[in-house]
């Protein structure tokens, strides 16, 4: 079976790589307008955002521990709090030169993550997709043979059913020839053909 094929848009396949660069520049930019706000050298929303990114390094580092750790659940915390520390570090500095910089490093930082991520789940889809090429090619190599064998079921039935008519028509053809008597067969040694009981379907 032919599938259809689908032309897929560009956007769903380029925001997900953009969205590493995304989310870092939209921290960048709400640490820059919270500084033009009244958070510059403000000693107490740069205590703020310390506690909020310690506790969630904290989380992250309680999520990953154990044997049964949440990798999920520790990469988010971990993420927040990065956030949380550069959001604090452009709402305090008073110039680009600072925010800017751990603005690339996050950055960088989020797409080798999201890099790993990404390698995974390209190995996994790819992975799928063998499976499901291998077992539809499996089903219809099944599918044919079956048909197949369908065809020449039908085709048995339909030539015995060819044989078993004609067969018919010669013998009635027969016992109406003139002349004709079954006993004189029997006399003569010639074996008793068996009565024959053929039913049509029409």
């Amino acid at each position: 079976m032919n599938e259809p094929i689908v032309a897929r848009h560009w956007l769903p396949a380029v925001l997900p790589k953009a969205a590493p660069g995304i989310a870092t520049s939209t921290v960048l930019i709400l640490g820059r307008i919270w500084n033009a706000n009244g958070a510059e050298h403000s000693v107490g929303n740069a205590a703020l955002m310390v506690v909020l990114a310690t506790g969630a390094a904290a989380a992250g580092g309680l999520a990953a521990a154990g044997r049964n750790g949440n990798g999920v659940l520790a990469g988010t915390c971990l993420a927040a709090a990065g956030g949380l520390a550069l959001a604090g570090v452009a709402g305090y500095a008073d110039g680009w030169s600072l925010p800017l910089l751990l603005w690339a490093l996050a950055t960088a930082v989020a797409y080798g993550l999201a890099a790993r991520y990404w390698r995974t789940d390209r190995r996994d889809t790819l992975a799928f997709e063998r499976h499901m090429t291998v077992k539809r090619e499996d089903q219809a190599h099944t599918e044919r043979i079956e048909t197949l064998r369908a065809r020449t079921q039908i085709e048995v039935a339909r030539d015995a059913a060819t044989y078993a008519t004609a067969l018919a028509e010669a013998m009635t053809a027969r016992a109406a020839l003139p002349g004709f008597d079954p006993t004189a067969l029997n006399r003569a040694g010639l074996p008793e053909l068996p009565a024959l009981d053929i039913s049509k379907e029409h």
